[in-house]
């Protein structure tokens, strides 16, 4: 068998099954019918033939073997780490976390809430700060939402937000890319040289300890801030807060940085979850995902994600932030870092690493090296006039990265991993002997505890820690139990193959910064990739530098952006979005300085063309783009889309196409072809990388030629350019699994896995429509890659809520499909190609026993306020209890229609009350008396 018939579900013999249910002789003749001709392409994709697992593992391998692993000694946010194996192997390498999905059904998700709820802890505890949320895309683009937060928040009416001098390159890098659209202006200020704070301006970022490693009492900086109206951030480095003062005892509102040293690999510069925390009073401003602690329906603690969950398809182009994803597993890797080491093992690993600086700093200052600030915490700049390019190589030639600052400095950041060969590799570079330690300067030290709660004393040995990480997946669902067939997330297979190679050190050691000369696989691996992409797509030219969906969008209008400013036309800034978009649409487009407008969708929830072309009348002259999903929202091949795209670009407009749905396009249409300009696309989606929980994400950029040189350029870089991420390639440490998905899928197994793909939604509409109204199609009734069941009227009827469908699906073994989006009150389900005819037979079975017992409650067989639906999901304890009061009898309630009583799966909470949550905030761990209680 080819890795094809592995990846796609439903073999030959189901698939002619499923045609037949639906009336087609052939996937060719359904998708034939299914996709418009207009858009149809007809090539064949120029992507090498289909390769085997073993011979993939092999390219890889050689790929792999160009990266050279050095000892990093760079810093600038990114440091060595050890991975403790027992957390990479039950955690990195474990499906039950890597194949989970984000946390919306809280009642299938409280292993990794409680684990994310820990992260908050962990940050709150060592920022001294009282909410964090539950991670962010890296620390830039944390500290660039964390200038956005005090704008908002700020009482100043000024635009200036001012940046210290000492703070890391590529986070500035990413604050201008994200302030100019705004009207930001950002000042950079030499603070520690003594230069003075404007009169006026909203907010201050200072870097702790500063990107020369410098460490500095912020205190009167903090006060002199506040004394104007002004908002603080404190970028911070977690580790140097077990034994630094916290952004929180000297009064900082906001703190933003990297939890990558704690246990992530770094990746070539990610995946690595960054931070955000807030003081009180900013809590419900804060952009992201926010755990907090509400309670069943027995009124025991349960978790659930607070507040703004999904604000971007409430609010639009009013939302906080464009951010709708997080980084949950290496989150998840970072909070059990925390817990297997506890606060006595990090302070531990903080002083080790201080005390490997301290040597280096005392060597070199009794071999007559000028080190150039008395305080530091891991990081040693010394000044060499002159020669600084000569101690770099001469460091490189032992085996270790330095950072060459400029002409004269060079810097050296010592962590976890630092050697005493390592310390001593690096003096005699700068050709210095080991001395005494360095009298580091009195550092504002901290004073206050931090990781308290039990769970970071509980779990130090390795058994402990193991049956902690089994215990909390065993509360989760993921792939590796079912199906999770989720409208517009495509969650589909990721084969341990393409899993395989992320944890290589040959891709999980080498430093974003690395020399050149050492990355020479990573550089081939990502061009194979952005070319394979580019190919795909049809378009010229690919950018992988997003790390988001969120952030391939805002890359791509700014590409739009760029290219009317470059043509004199700063005036266009209209951007069009059909009223059924993701809300992430309108969120990006303001972030890139545009003003949204909407156009109505028809009655078949496709893009209304008569208020399409109103709309472009009256905006033409400011007209900068369209922003459409292809397939649509609502899950179908829209027949005006070519009319569409030439309607906007006689208007002078760009067109972008929402890639979300790319995976029924792959090998039957191009959008670059079609008329598109611009698009992001989903490797998480599409191209096999796991959700993870909620993260890791990739959103590639993909344009057409006009818009190639406004693609994200290096943050490092000196240009015009913009950057969305931290990193050139940002989370490059996890593009192995898409370039491994593409290679072994080869041409005919990509256009195979698309054709399934919409064969199994078809398969599913098909069977449930005589139960449920399935609410838009396309041509010949069909719809493409998913379809949404319309249960309003069952609920108008019947009393019986989406929410209560989709509750009950979890009593049969299933993680429910997408609740009320795009339509209020609806399923949206999208099974992909990956699950066979069986698993697809058990959910739409599940599906028709819902609705049997829906009927019962409308027949008044069952009270609406007792009955199944009304009371699911059921626990083991609850159909256990002694007691047993309801309409229905406990079989039912436990073990319904068709589930297998020998691999039956328990939600371990009842149903959750989420409105209780939102007013009785709690975002860090609760006692163990709660739960006693």
């Amino acid at each position: 068998m080819t890795f094809a018939d592995r990846h796609i579900g439903p073999d030959a013999d189901a698939q002619t099954q499923m045609l037949k249910a639906i009336g087609y002789a052939s996937l060719d003749a359904l998708m034939d019918a299914a996709i418009p001709e207009v858009i149809r392409w007809h090539g064949s994709l120029a992507l090498p033939e289909a390769a085997s697992e073993e011979e993939t593992i092999a390219e890889l391998r050689e790929i792999a073997g160009r990266n050279t692993v050095a000892t990093s000694m760079i810093g600038l946010g990114y440091y060595g780490t050890f991975t403790p194996a027992v957390i990479r192997r039950n955690v990195l390498e474990n499906p039950a976390w890597y194949t989970a999905y984000t946390p919306y059904q809280p009642e299938i998700s409280q292993g990794r809430l409680e684990a994310l709820l820990n992260f908050q802890t962990m940050v709150t505890d060592l920022t001294g700060l009282t909410t964090a949320n539950a991670s962010m895309l890296d620390e830039g683009t944390a500290v660039a939402e964390a200038m956005t937060l005090a704008r908002r928040s700020s009482k100043s009416k000024s635009p200036v937000y001012v940046v210290d001098a000492d703070t890391l390159p590529q986070t500035l890098a990413i604050l201008r890319t994200r302030a100019e659209p705004l009207g930001i202006e950002i000042v950079l200020a030499d603070l520690g040289a003594g230069e003075q704070l404007p009169g006026e301006f909203f907010g201050l970022h200072l870097q702790y300890p500063g990107a020369s490693g410098a460490v500095r009492d912020h205190a009167a900086l903090v006060e002199a801030a506040h004394a104007v109206g002004a908002l603080v951030t404190v970028a911070a480095d977690l580790l140097a807060l077990t034994l630094l003062r916290s952004p929180g005892e000297i009064g900082a509102d906001i703190a933003a940085g990297t939890t990558q040293r704690f246990g992530v690999p770094l990746g070539f510069g990610g995946p690595h979850a960054g931070y955000l925390a807030v003081r009180a009073g900013l809590e419900r401003s804060l952009p992201g995902r926010l755990v907090g602690v509400s309670k069943d329906a027995d009124g025991a603690p349960a978790y659930r994600l607070a507040l703004q969950t999904r604000e971007q398809h409430i609010r639009r182009e009013r939302a906080t932030s464009n951010i709708c994803t997080a980084q949950v597993l290496l989150a998840v890797m970072a909070s059990m870092y925390a817990v297997y080491h506890g606060p006595a093992g990090l302070r531990r690993i903080a002083e080790h690493a201080h005390l490997q600086a301290s040597t280096i700093a005392g060597a070199l200052t009794e071999g007559g090296v000028e080190v150039a600030h008395g305080t530091f915490f891991d990081t040693v700049t010394a000044v060499v006039p002159g020669r600084a390019a000569e101690i770099v190589a001469a460091a490189d030639a032992a085996g270790v990265n330095l950072r060459l600052v400029d002409a004269d400095r060079v810097s050296v950041a010592c962590d976890e991993t630092t050697t005493e060969a390592h310390v001593s590799a690096v003096l005699a570079a700068f050709g210095v002997r080991r001395g005494g330690a360095f009298p580091v300067g009195a550092l504002p030290k901290r004073s206050t505890e931090f990781l308290t709660h039990p769970v970071f004393h509980a779990h130090h040995s390795e058994t402990a820690m193991l049956r902690y990480l089994r215990k909390l997946s065993d509360r989760d669902y993921a792939l590796d139990r079912g199906m999770i067939p989720l409208g517009s997330c495509t969650m589909k297979l990721n084969a341990t193959t393409e899993m395989e190679p992320v944890t290589w050190a040959e891709f999980a050691n080498i430093h974003p910064y690395a020399p050149a000369s050492q990355t020479a696989g990573y550089e081939a691996l990502v061009a194979q990739l952005e070319g394979w992409l580019a190919e795909l797509t049809g378009y010229d030219a690919v950018s992988v530098q997003p790390n988001a969906g969120s952030q391939g969008e805002l890359a791509g209008l700014l590409a739009i952006r760029g290219y009317h400013r470059s043509r004199g036309e700063t005036h266009r800034d209209v951007c069009l979005i059909p009223s059924s978009a993701h809300g992430t649409n309108a969120a990006s487009a303001v972030m890139a300085g545009m003003r949204v407008v909407v156009v109505a969708c028809d009655d078949n929830g496709n893009v209304d063309l008569g208020d399409l072309a109103a709309k472009i009348a009256r905006h033409a002259d400011a007209l900068a783009a369209i922003m459409v999903t292809y397939p649509s929202t609502h899950g179908v091949y829209e027949k005006g889309i070519a009319e569409l795209c030439g309607a906007v670009h006689d208007a002078g407009g760009q067109v972008y196409v929402d890639g979300a749905n790319l995976n029924a396009l792959v090998g039957f249409a191009k959008p670059g072809r079609f008329g598109a300009d611009v698009s992001h696309l989903n490797l998480h989606k599409t191209f096999c990388i796991p959700h993870g929980g909620g993260g890791p994400g990739v959103g590639p950029v993909a344009v057409r030629a006009h818009l190639a040189e406004f693609l994200p350029g290096d943050p490092l870089e000196p240009g015009e350019h913009h950057a969305v991420s931290a990193a050139a390639h940002g989370s490059a440490g996890i593009l192995p699994i898409s370039w491994a998905y593409l290679r072994m899928m080869g041409p005919a197994g990509l256009a195979a896995a698309t054709g399934v793909a919409v064969l199994a939604a078809n398969y599913v509409a098909a069977r449930l429509r005589e139960h449920y109204p399935v609410l838009y199609a396309g041509n010949e009734g069909l719809v493409a890659h998913e379809c949404i069941l319309d249960l309003r009227p069952l609920t108008k009827a019947t009393g019986v809520s989406v929410d209560d469908v989709a509750k009950r699906l979890i009593d049969y073994g299933f993680h429910a499909p997408t609740m009320s989006f795009p339509v209020a009150g609806t399923l949206m389900v999208e099974p992909t190609e990956s699950e066979d005819l069986a698993e697809l037979d058990r959910f739409c079975d599940a599906m028709i026993a819902i609705r049997g017992e829906i009927d019962r409650v409308a027949a008044g067989e069952w009270p609406r306020d007792d009955n199944p639906l009304h009371h699911a999901p059921h626990t083991a304890s609850a159909v256990a209890a002694d007691e047993w009061a309801h309409a229905y009898p406990r079989s039912l309630a436990g073990f319904p229609a068709g589930v297998d009583r020998s691999s039956k799966y328990w939600p371990p909470v009842r149903r959750i009350d989420g409105a209780y949550g939102d007013r009785n905030l709690v975002c860090s761990c609760p006692s163990p008396a709660a739960f006693e209680d």
